[in-house]
């Protein structure tokens, strides 16, 4: 099929969803009188049925998809830069915020209008169909998933103690940074308000996959610096899950009635710690067993359906202890990720990756509202500019006792840098629970985008200047062997 086809075939589809000009909606001039209350259900008429919301739900998936694989390939074909980046704002152009609330079908009406006051929607804060949200989060524990399965333990193990002390210094000063700029803007009353720990906590998270991607492209991603950097991104990942943990813990005791003080901050952190460390425990502990139960089904896609299963439990299991769906899902993947179906696992589920994923980040920027977020974008701004610079003195500083010079350290800073995934996700947890604002959710998706365009502009060149990143002999190498 030629270019000229593809591009006529995906412009029929986009005036046939949008029609904003050119579709009139029969419903719409239908008298209200004709109109058939929820009260009586037997007289409803078809469109108002299961089959109705069904058909709703897969027109918006279809739009959601299509945009989400427009803005991807922009992004990473024209703009040189990680596809997320285009979904999100793919999802921000198609959100009820901005001209998702025009876009219309003939015959069927709006597809993404706003929620309508009293719905389970606009009651749980949600911008977008509860049924959409559903499919999303369901791709967020896919993402988290993945991403623990691609986990390598045993060299996170062996260069855990450069990676973690750059990890903790990394996540230190962001979240620190956070909880003040919520305080001083007005957005928080104290430090402990659940606004101010969850701008906190989406500052922390640096992106596994953005840094990966950009030390691969540019061949240094087996240098001490690149070793460093990518274990530092695990357990960073790792820690702002735990700091997703403690807030979510401390904003429902504070819901509760609760007195919030330290003692009450440090029993939070106890349990979350401590719920973590026993399921990560007990699925280490039977992760051979579950290897062998995903070996024993031959049926063609039983054993990732299994594989799913288990993690699926795990997040709820997690969720129903006070934990994120997320946390659980990253513990399977993580355990899963040291045994003999690692690989048959990663193969197998790239697809329903690649078809769930993007749906989760367009409908992240769906609950974008950009008149908010336009009112606050200094803040933004300097948000995202803090986000910069704690990242990358905390882990670079870091980084100099464990055997890396200034060089080396500013390389492991700036690699550092860019947000993801993780902070997208504590950013949505923290909206759909009410506690942060449109305003704040906004400037989270800003921070993200822009820390992640700053990386790899500053990355490369700072690779490419050359000379060792060491001060003496390389921290991370054993006796005879090369990195």
């Amino acid at each position: 099929m030629t270019r000229r086809s593809i591009a006529l075939i995906l412009f029929i589809f986009l005036v046939a969803c949008s029609g904003v000009a050119f579709s009139i909606d029969l419903r719409a001039a239908q008298p209200e009188s004709s109109a058939t209350s929820a009260s009586e259900p037997s007289h409803a008429p078809a469109e108002h049925g299961v089959l109705h919301r069904v058909m709703m739900v897969v027109f918006q998936l279809s739009l959601i998809l299509l945009a989400a694989k427009l803005g991807g390939e922009f992004t990473e074909r024209y703009l040189k830069q990680p596809g997320v980046l285009g979904e999100l704002v793919a999802g921000i152009l198609i959100s009820p915020y901005l001209f998702g609330a025009h876009l219309h079908l003939p015959f069927i009406g709006s597809i993404l209008a706003p929620p309508q006051p009293g719905s389970f929607e606009a009651a749980n804060n949600l911008p977008v169909p509860f049924a959409v949200y559903a499919i999303a989060q369901i791709a967020a524990v896919v993402l988290l998933f993945m991403a623990g399965l691609e986990t390598d333990l045993q060299s996170f193990i062996r260069y855990g103690l450069a990676s973690t002390t750059v990890a903790v210094g990394g996540v230190i000063f962001p979240m620190i940074a956070g909880m003040w700029l919520a305080v001083i803007s007005g957005h928080a009353r104290s430090y402990l308000d659940p606004a101010a720990l969850f701008l906190g906590a989406m500052m922390v998270a640096t992106s596994v996959g953005i840094t990966a991607r950009i030390l691969t492209e540019i061949h240094k991603l087996d240098t001490p610096e690149g070793v460093t950097i990518l274990g530092g991104a695990v357990v960073d990942d790792v820690l702002g899950i735990l700091v997703l943990a403690i807030v979510i813990g401390i904003t429902n005791a504070e819901r509760s009635g609760q007195t919030i003080n330290m003692g009450a901050i440090g029993v939070t952190t106890a349990k979350a710690v401590g719920i973590w460390l026993g399921l990560m425990a007990f699925f280490l502990m039977f992760k051979n067993v579950l290897a062998r139960v995903v070996e024993w089904f031959k049926s063609a896609g039983a054993g990732y359906a299994v594989a799913l299963a288990v993690c699926f439990f795990a997040s709820a299991l997690a969720e129903s202890f006070g934990l994120a769906m997320i946390i659980g899902a990253y513990i399977v993947g993580l355990a899963m990720s040291a045994t003999r179906v690692k690989e048959y696992l990663e193969e197998s589920l790239y697809g329903i990756y690649h078809a769930l994923v993007p749906v989760f980040f367009v409908v992240l920027g769906m609950m974008v509202d950009v008149n908010k977020m336009a009112a606050t974008w200094k803040f933004g701004l300097l948000v995202s500019l803090i986000a910069v610079f704690t990242k990358q003195f905390g882990a670079g500083l870091a980084a100099m006792p464990v055997g890396f010079n200034f060089l080396g350290a500013m390389r492991i800073g700036v690699g550092m840098v860019p947000r993801g995934e993780v902070a997208l996700i504590v950013a949505g947890v923290g909206l759909t629970a009410g506690a942060i604002s449109q305003e704040l959710f906004g400037i989270s998706i800003m921070m993200t985008v822009i820390t992640t365009l700053v990386a790899p502009i500053a990355l490369v060149p700072i690779f490419q200047r050359g000379g060792s990143g060491l001060r003496r002999a390389r921290p991370l190498e054993q006796p005879g062997e090369e990195v």
